[in-house]
């Protein structure tokens, strides 16, 4: 699950990670009001900041610095209720709902720091260089040796020996080497305490006056955890989310939107990845990832057809089915009610094998319905894309 900045800098609040001073606004009216308080406060800058669950948001013109009250009541103008369009949102963009109003530093030099788990060495482990303001991804792939990491033991957690040595690396020194020390040990607390899957602070800044500020944090939970966050559940923005896969979480549906138009339904996520595989294998492209998982039933599969015939560029549906806790003939039974239910037109085309494959395929024989059958994942794929292409 994602959340939005000011959230998660409320949170880095509560480990004592030091974020700039800022309020979340909904209206121009707020904004104005958090405006004048900060320019009477004694701040020269005042930054405003559209939050929406994507990066580049400056890039964008999402990110306005303002000296005065009258420019930043214009960028707040600007930029609330705004279409922002980054790398991250593709090209239809996200509405600007929210907005976060924030003293601006006197930055002296941008850094990165970031806690992610290596799942080469299944470890958590800090990140860092001083390349902050760019994308991580980019220094990674053009200059991985700016890039410093910190493998975690986790029956010992971040020691502040470790942390020094990510400072020394970031250039730091002097009163800054503590500072880092306990900002990173209060980073990683909080992605442990919280259940993190991704905390990326970047920039973190050094400012002119020495000081070390969590100028942008982006913190992602895992969603397998958030039942014991209750607190955390309800930071959840599904306005920032695709609603189908709003839709596909209320039925307990592993679903993500892509860009093709072959809907996959699959059962167990390593399926799914290689059906999608095969798909752009016999030159097609998936519409979505979809694991219904091994416990699924009627109203989960006819739910899971409802979203995927909500896809407007959905032209095939290729069903992948390989029966284990999810038997082939409780699969085809539920297949059949739900084509017939929802009256599903499109191309089904069903790739099944293991327990009871034969009862299920019986099922589906005398369903009436209409199907095409690929006997191995190779020819149900290409069977799915000249269907999709608009072949019988």
């Amino acid at each position: 699950m994602k959340i939005h900045e000011y959230q998660a800098k409320e949170i880095l609040r509560k480990y004592g990670v030091p974020v700039p001073d800022g309020e979340m606004v909904t209206t121009l009216e707020q904004a104005d009001t958090e405006s004048k308080k900060l320019f009477s406060g004694g701040n020269p800058v005042v930054v405003v900041k559209a939050q929406i669950h994507a990066g580049g948001r400056g890039k964008g013109g999402g990110v306005k610095v303002t000296k005065d009250l009258e420019g930043a009541n214009a960028a707040a103008k600007a930029i609330l209720g705004m279409q922002l369009v980054t790398h991250q949102t593709g090209p239809a963009g996200q509405k600007v709902q929210r907005l976060l109003i924030e003293q601006g530093s006197a930055i002296e030099r941008e850094l990165y720091l970031g806690i992610v788990l290596d799942r080469a060495t299944s470890k958590l482990t800090m990140m860092a260089s001083q390349a902050g303001g760019m994308e991580i991804e980019e220094v990674a792939a053009k200059t991985p040796e700016a890039i410093y990491k910190e493998a975690i033991e986790p029956a010992l957690g971040l020691q502040p020996w470790q942390a020094r040595n990510l400072a020394f690396k970031l250039g730091l020194s002097g009163p800054q080497i503590n500072q880092a020390v306990g900002f990173m040990l209060g980073l990683y607390k909080a992605f442990v305490e919280t259940d993190c899957s991704l905390m990326e602070i970047n920039p973190l800044v050094t400012t002119k006056d020495g000081k070390l500020l969590a100028l942008d944090c982006k913190i992602n939970f895992d969603d397998n955890a958030l039942y014991r966050h209750k607190d955390l559940k309800e930071l959840r923005d599904i306005a920032e989310e695709d609603p189908l896969e709003v839709e596909a979480s209320k039925d307990s549906l592993n679903y993500i939107k892509l860009d093709g138009n072959i809907a996959c339904m699959v059962n167990g996520a390593g399926l799914a990845m290689a059906t999608m595989d095969i798909i752009q294998y016999a030159g097609g492209s998936p519409a979505n990832f979809l694991d219904v998982g091994g416990g699924a039933n009627q109203q989960q599969i006819e739910a899971a057809f409802a979203i995927l015939l909500a896809d407007k560029n959905v032209k095939c549906i290729f069903i992948n089915i390989f029966g284990g806790i999810l038997r082939v003939d409780v699969l085809a039974t539920a297949v059949v009610a739900a084509a017939k239910n929802l009256n599903v037109t499109l191309p089904l085309v069903l790739r099944l094998e293991g327990t009871n494959v034969e009862e299920g395929r019986k099922i589906l024989q005398e369903s009436g319905i209409k199907y095409a059958v690929g006997e191995t994942m190779a020819e149900a794929a290409k069977l799915a894309v000249e269907a999709a292409n608009g072949s019988k």
